[in-house]
């Protein structure tokens, strides 16, 4: 299974992974690149979606609604949140750069319990994990506690020379309360965009196994096991991450050999 994909960054959408492309049950995802101007619709009859603007200021109408210059982070490293839309299954999204715009688009299977909504950056958590160079700092975009029958999507920004996703943890057992069943994909920036970032998958087998060298705009594939991230001195990381799985619970196992590291 092929974990690591490179973006197209010659067409509108650098980015495109399904389940049939990933090879999995649950997450899609892609990323667009839009111009001043240009505009994209997008429809799922059996989705839910969840449009991101990562950056750029764009208008959008969806479920009888229309929001004007939404967005305005210049990049994803701006100290800010993003704004995003939740689209119910058939909805159509139509969406128009005003400025240069990265536009992120993460889906999963719902029945359409939920309605049409803006998420404005004010709703969103952010906050700080671990400690040390382990220190990494996330925004929860569309979290457990907030309507969506099945996306989790949360951003991740790991300073230089720290360590994120860590200690290794997975979350591939439907085993509640323990541990929940999810897939992930994972969506890097990286600052400046010449640098690299690392990132392990792995079981506790290791019949899954692959270290990869993760350059800017590059998605990773997650479908089980362990999948910690490592910055090089001199470069700041960011992701986008979208989950989902047969329950919109996480919970999660660290890798028992590094558990250690955050034992009282």
């Amino acid at each position: 299974m092929k974990l690591l994909i490179k973006p197209n960054n010659n067409r509108q959408e650098l980015v495109h992974v399904t389940p049939e492309s990933a090879n999995w049950g649950y997450v899609s995802f892609s990323v667009y690149q839009l111009a001043p101007g240009e505009t994209i619709t997008v429809s799922e009859d059996a989705k839910e979606l969840c449009a991101i603007v990562l950056t750029g200021i764009v208008s959008a109408e969806a479920g009888g609604q229309t929001w004007n210059e939404i967005g305005g982070r210049k990049t994803v490293f701006d100290d800010a949140a993003p704004h995003a839309i939740y689209l119910r299954p058939g909805a159509k999204l139509t969406v128009t750069a005003k400025t240069e715009t990265e536009l992120a688009l993460g889906g999963a299977p719902a029945r359409g319990e939920h309605p049409v909504r803006l998420i404005e950056p004010a709703s969103m958590r952010r906050l700080s994990r671990g400690k040390g160079t382990n220190t990494r700092h996330v925004c929860e975009i569309l979290p457990e506690d907030q309507p969506a029958e099945s996306l989790l999507i949360f951003e991740v920004k790991t300073p230089s020379s720290h360590s994120s996703s860590y200690p290794p943890h997975k979350h591939d057992v439907d085993n509640l309360p323990t541990e929940s069943l999810l897939e992930e994909t994972y969506y890097h920036r990286i600052n400046p965009p010449q640098g690299f970032i690392f990132q392990r998958v792995y079981t506790d087998s290791r019949d899954l196994d692959e270290s990869m060298a993760i350059e800017d705009r590059d998605v990773v594939l997650v479908p089980r096991g362990y999948h910690p991230v490592v910055v090089p001195h001199g470069y700041d990381s960011y992701y986008l991450n979208v989950m989902a799985g047969p329950k919109r619970i996480w919970r999660f196992q660290n890798d028992p050999a590094h558990a250690w590291i955050v034992a009282s």
